[in-house]
């Protein structure tokens, strides 16, 4: 018997297939309609589609078998995309390899090879053989599979499969068998249900018939056949009690459901599985293919559809990781929001369905009422948290958080499939809804009393919420209602007109109004709609815009409307395919019935509803992902309306619309005051300003430099500014929340500035017009230093002249850029420096001079000195410039002026740029020096002074040198055990500089060295080099000088060989003090150079033997270190 199923609504014959196109392999061309039918024929195609056979049965007492047999013949499917349905992804793959791979593909493969064969129908139950090829490559055979088919009023109701293969998808065997007998159903052998059959046997041919089965299958039916022969000799078993017997042949009975066969296990197992692999990309494919997949089936009023969306529904509800996703805090990934947003716009369309019954409405409600009672069940706002029960951190400002906490209690939050329960309780029973649906309206007279349902021409309005209208249009697409789903998204747009004048009407009212109020500015407030329309989950605009504008890809005739399968996900992967066939077509003026304007048309209406949509102010979203979804939206609408080629007609449209929001006041984005969270219409704006230019300059340019603002960033000083001080709580509140797509929106208002730069080249004023606004609003440095930077190409392209007016403004935004960077750490804060002067010079001397001049207003000293003047001093720019003498010698004074000046603020830093910079000029350049004498003592470390110093050397100026280096020695320290300090060079530099001017300099050297170096291997190499050369041989005074080498024993070596010596000794016994046996080696080199540095004095001898007793004294418990000193040195 067959299992019971839910009740479904009628199957239409003319219900299209995978997106509304037509498929490779389908046979449309029906063999039975070559001829004309006979009234029997007729008759039983309808019978056989609508009535079960049991009724038929029941009603009469006997049918005659040619009425049996074509009741039979017509109750099997006759729609080859209905086996396509079952057998395919809802969306056509991209891949044409791909799409071979897909069963029905397979399947009309094996048909067209002769695969299908033995195929027999009896009654309600076809069964054949298809014969998989034999594969030589891996030695298989070939390998007859067997299939077995039921079917009931033109649906299969259960499939069974040799192969064994587990999908939700039918096998290409299934679909094999299938088109054989939708395409050679007059070639099948066909009988009558096999208890028809049986009742014609008598008792001896019914025992033989039992028999003969029985022993054609013993080893599989005999243990069955024995238990029921059991059963049957009982007189009150449960057999024997039920009148006749089960037949799977003779068809449904009367209280079966009638729909087609899907394996809910599969669906089941297959969500379990997508799920289980997180975010990646084919798992997400997967899944949207189902989606698709119900979507398809809800179009063709298939009640699989709400089946299969209840399936996919548990398991996503069972996924583990929203037990995870709930305790730890965190939000699911991006990828598995997207799914859950598009499974809660499904149910909408599902529970909207305008033929569904109020039992059916009823189930649903339960269910969505189940499920979001289900503590693991996503929100709506997929940046919230479930949190526990705290006060709220408004209360906690505000003062008296906890006492509010108690009164009011935490409401209960929205989750996925509230909207879908609001929708719910929606109904179609409204009158004038249903003379929208149906093209049926009133006469003039009974429009009369209802002027508000109709516009001046008489055409039908629809006020309603306008998500909850789009919804409607959405759930009757989605059911296959096309024609009724047109009318009324052409209806909504009407009524979005109609409002849109209204408001303008207000603002007009309101703004004359507010001229005699005070002019003090203040906040505008937010808008008045809840939500925005763009980035809504339900994507009211989107709705409109597809469904109007799939309307002119084919003829004005409804019949011919090709309805694609609309993925109403914005996020969704599925849906790239059906804008790039959109974009690839082109759309034509479908004119509206009953218009009489013949300047709108379909079109006309998608685009007006687009640029409706785009144009609307709405608040940002709060969270992350709402705010990149919003952004999406975006994104996709405007793509779609690019593909519109703008005729006369668009463009008298887009006209329209852009003066429209110009003059919409706050409920426009483009109004003159907005909220300062208001969503910015930077990419809007580009949009209309590139399709406008051409044609209405002075419009294009308002709309740009309107859009152009970003409130977020502006005005922050007036918050809560006549505020006292117990409203901060307020005030902190009124900065959320935050804007995490901010550096999108600055991007994009930097793309906006620079294409209304790109455009005003040839107008100076409307040039400095678009530099004042981008300089009013371009908040971020990064983005005005690339403004500046495109101003720059734009002002000096590679085949033209430059532009200097446009070089202008780019020098100015990059002053601007200096100023805004001068105090904040920003990492391209070198990059744009070295860009300024790169514009400065391309401006001109001028320009150049200016910024040398004013300096402190644009660059750190460091930055002055290292850069800007470095730079315009060098030769490159002189030759770049071709400046006169006299041009020069401006540019060499103003530099060297900034050279001391930055030097005076910043010596530490730019004391040797000054130097270079100054060395031209011997007033300057003394100068400098001075600078870097007064700042030595307090300010500039040895390093430093040490660089200046070999800088003066090498300059030529080596009593300088000294001079600084003195200053320097003063300002080091260097321990006992540094002996790898990096100022070692530089001491051994000075005191080679002063043993080479003479001895009365090393005199003043060697004091500073032994009081400040402690170090003794540097002291016991600066000793030796001392004595290799006489001292002063590098002196310029002009004296002869004895060559004659320094003693060790005299002054002012003397005091450096103590200091030496003495340097040794502490530092033995610093390394004694934590020696380990590992280090005796290294220890017993050092004692080595020591005893070498020691016989250089005198009485050296005697005070190494010394130090090597005080150690044995000292340190006699290190035997072995002990004895290894007496090894080496016999002491």
């Amino acid at each position: 018997m067959a299992a019971t199923k839910r009740l479904c609504t009628l199957r239409s014959q003319n219900s299209y297939g995978e997106n509304g196109h037509r498929i490779n392999g389908f046979n449309s061309k029906k063999e039975y309609g070559k001829n004309v039918e006979s009234l029997l024929d007729i008759s039983a195609k309808v019978v056989a589609e609508n009535i079960p056979f049991q009724r038929i049965e029941q009603q009469y007492d006997r049918i005659p078998e040619p009425v049996q047999n074509r009741i039979v013949y017509w109750s099997f499917p006759r729609n080859e995309r209905d086996i396509c349905m079952y057998s395919s992804y809802a969306h056509s793959v991209k891949d044409s390899c791909e799409s071979q791979k897909l069963p029905f593909y397979q399947g009309i493969k094996l048909l067209e090879s002769g695969a299908v064969g033995n195929v027999l129908q009896i009654g309600f139950h076809l069964s054949g053989t298809v014969t998989e090829a034999a594969n030589p490559l891996f030695s298989e055979p070939e390998k007859p599979i067997k299939v077995s088919i039921s079917f009931d009023r033109c649906k299969i109701t259960s499939v069974k499969c040799g192969c064994g293969n587990k999908d939700i998808f039918w096998c290409q065997h299934v679909v094999a068998l299938s088109l054989y007998r939708i395409r050679k159903a007059k070639i099948v052998e066909l009988r009558v249900p096999i208890s028809e059959t049986l009742l014609q046997m008598n008792r001896e041919q019914l025992q033989k018939f039992a028999q003969y089965l029985i022993s054609e299958h013993h080893t599989e039916v005999l243990p069955t056949a024995q238990t029921i022969a059991d059963e049957i000799l009982q007189a009150k078993s449960e057999i024997n009690l039920l009148p006749g017997a089960p037949d799977p042949t003779a068809g449904a009975s009367v209280d079966d459901d009638n729909s087609w066969h899907l394996d809910e296990e599969q669906v089941q197992e297959q969500v379990r599985s997508f799920l289980s692999q997180g975010v990646y990309l084919h798992a997400s494919n997967q899944l949207n293919s189902m989606f698709a997949k119900v979507r398809e089936m809800l179009r063709a009023r298939d009640s699989n559809g709400a089946r299969m969306l209840t399936l996919i529904t548990e398991q996503f509800l069972a996924d583990p990781r929203l037990s995870v996703w709930k305790t730890q805090g965190t939000s699911m990934s991006d990828k598995c929001r997207q799914l859950w947003d598009e499974l809660g716009a499904l149910w909408v369309c599902v529970v909207l369905n305008p033929n569904s019954s109020t039992l059916e409405k009823q189930h649903w409600h339960v269910l969505l009422e189940q499920w979001s009672m289900n503590g693991l069940c996503p929100l709506e706002d997929a940046d919230s948290r479930q949190m526990p029960d705290v006060p709220l951190t408004r209360d906690l400002l505000m003062g008296d958080g906890h006492s509010s906490f108690q009164q009011t209690p935490r409401p209960r939050p929205r989750t996925v499939f509230h909207r879908s329960l609001e929708a719910s309780q929606l109904t179609w029973d409204n009158q004038h809804l249903q003379y929208i649906l149906k093209s049926s309206y009133p006469s003039e007279d009974d429009s009369e009393h209802c002027q508000d349902l109709f516009d001046s021409n008489g055409l039908p309005l629809w006020h309603e919420h306008i998500p909850t209208a789009c919804a409607r249009v959405d759930a009757l697409k989605s059911h296959g209602y096309t024609r009724e789903a047109l009318r009324l998204a052409v209806t909504i747009v009407r009524t979005m007109q109609a409002e849109q004048l209204i408001n303008l009407e207000r603002n007009k009212t309101r703004s004359g109004s507010s001229r005699s109020c005070s002019s003090r500015s203040s906040r505008s407030p937010p808008p008045s709609n809840a939500e925005g329309w763009v980035g809504h989950p339900l994507d009211p605009v989107g709705v409109l815009f597809d469904t109007l504008i799939e309307a002119c890809t084919s003829p004005s005739d409804d019949n011919r409307i090709d309805w694609g399968v609309r993925n109403n996900s914005s996020n969704s992967t599925s849906n790239n395919g059906e804008s790039s066939s959109q974009s690839s077509s082109r759309y034509h003026h479908g004119p509206l019935p009953g218009n009489m304007d013949n300047n709108e048309s379909y079109l006309t209406l998608a685009m007006e509803v687009g640029l409706i949509g785009l144009g609307q102010q709405r608040i940002m979203p709060p969270g992350l992902y709402a705010q990149e979804k919003s952004c999406k939206q975006e994104e996709k609408l405007l793509s779609k309306i690019q593909n519109i080629s703008p005729d006369p007609r668009i463009l008298a449209v887009i006209t329209k619309q852009a003066n429209l929001l110009l003059e919409g006041g706050p409920q426009s984005g483009f109004g003159s005051g907005i909220h300062h969270e208001s969503y910015p219409m930077h990419t809007f704006a580009r949009y209309l300003f590139t399709t406008l230019l051409v044609h209405d300059t002075d419009l294009a340019f308002k709309i740009g430099t309107r859009a152009m603002r970003l409130p977020v960033l502006e005005n922050t000083e007036e918050l809560n500014n006549d505020e006292g001080a117990n409203n901060i709580g307020s005030a902190i509140l009124s900065r959320f929340p935050r804007w995490f797509v901010l550096s999108r929106v600055e991007s994009q208002q930097c793309e906006l500035a620079s294409t209304l730069l790109a455009a005003a080249k040839g107008d100076i004023t409307r040039l400095r017009k678009v530099l004042e606004c981008a300089q009013r609003h371009i908040h971020s440095s990064s983005q005005l230093f690339k403004l500046a930077q495109d101003a720059f190409k734009i002002a000096t392209p590679s085949d033209g002249p430059k532009h200097q007016a446009t070089l202008d403004v780019a020098f100015e935004l990059g002053l601007q850029v200096m100023r805004m960077t001068l105090m904040t750490l920003n990492w391209r804060r070198r990059e744009m420096v070295r860009w300024l002067v790169t514009c400065a010079t391309e401006v001109g001397v001028k320009a150049l001079i200016s910024i040398i001049q004013n300096w402190y207003q644009y660059f750190a000293p460091i930055e002055a000195t290292s850069t800007v003047a470095s730079t315009i001093m060098s030769p490159a720019t002189t030759m770049q410039l071709n400046l006169t003498y006299h041009q020069m010698e401006e540019v060499a004074d103003c530099a060297r002026k900034l050279a001391l000046q930055c030097a005076t603020k910043d010596p530490q830093n730019c004391a040797l740029c000054s130097l270079t910079l100054c060395e031209k000029d011997t007033m300057a350049f003394e100068t400098a020096y001075q600078i870097v004498i007064d700042a030595a003592a307090h300010v500039m470390n040895s390093s430093q002074l040490f660089t200046i110093a070999r800088y003066m050397e090498h300059r030529g100026y080596p009593s300088r040198a000294y001079t600084l280096a003195l200053l320097a020695m003063k300002n080091l320290q260097l321990a006992y055990n540094q002996d790898t300090h990096p100022a070692i060079n530089d001491i051994h530099w000075a005191c080679a500089l002063s043993h080479s001017l003479g001895k009365n300099e090393l005199s003043r050297m060697i004091p500073l060295l032994v009081e400040n170096v402690q170090c003794a291997t540097v002291l016991s190499d600066i000793l030796r080099r001392c004595t290799l050369t006489a001292p002063g041989l590098a002196s310029h005074d002009g004296k002869r000088r004895v060559i004659k080498l320094l003693s060790y024993d005299k002054q002012p070596l003397r005091q450096l060989m103590d200091a030496t010596m003495y340097a040794y000794i502490n530092t033995t016994h610093s390394k004694l003090t934590h020696i380990s046996p590992r280090h005796y080696g290294d220890f017993i080199e050092f004692l080595s150079k020591a005893r070498e540095t020691f016989l250089l004095a005198q009485d050296g001898h005697i005070q190494f033997a010394q130090l090597i007793e005080n150690m044995k004294l000292v340190y006699k418990g290190k035997k072995k270190l002990m004895y290894l000193i007496k090894e080496r040195f016999g002491l």
